[in-house]
């Protein structure tokens, strides 16, 4: 069994920055892929951006140029820096990882929300 843990949602003005991070309880080079994704209330989950076991990036059409993923191997972490945060931006963010054998694991997810 794998343990995701977000962390770093909160409340903040529009234009402003949070940084979520993801703990695994296991190593993350383990994982094939790690993401994050958001669900706003009376929406679907959607992805907001992954990371490879290779490093490779890809991003959500509406959040390129604004938000970064990365990841730390040596603390099992993986992090979403989102700046110029827009209100539209307002969900829970749910972080994400996927063995090669596309089992996947999903953690309980963190609450950002941005003001106008």
């Amino acid at each position: 069994q794998v343990q995701l843990v977000e962390s770093g949602g909160g409340l903040v003005q529009a234009g402003g920055s949070l940084r979520l991070s993801c703990a695994a309880s296991r190593s993350i080079i383990d994982f094939n892929v790690m993401g994050w994704y958001r669900q706003a209330p009376g929406k679907q989950r959607e992805l907001v951006a992954t990371i490879t076991s290779g490093d490779s990036t890809n991003y959500a059409d509406s959040v390129k140029g604004r938000f970064t993923i990365s990841r730390d191997n040596a603390h099992n972490t993986v992090y979403l820096q989102m700046n110029s945060l827009k209100p539209e931006d307002t969900a829970v963010y749910y972080c994400k990882a996927v063995f090669i054998t596309h089992i996947s694991y999903w953690g309980q997810g963190t609450q950002v929300t941005v003001s106008s």
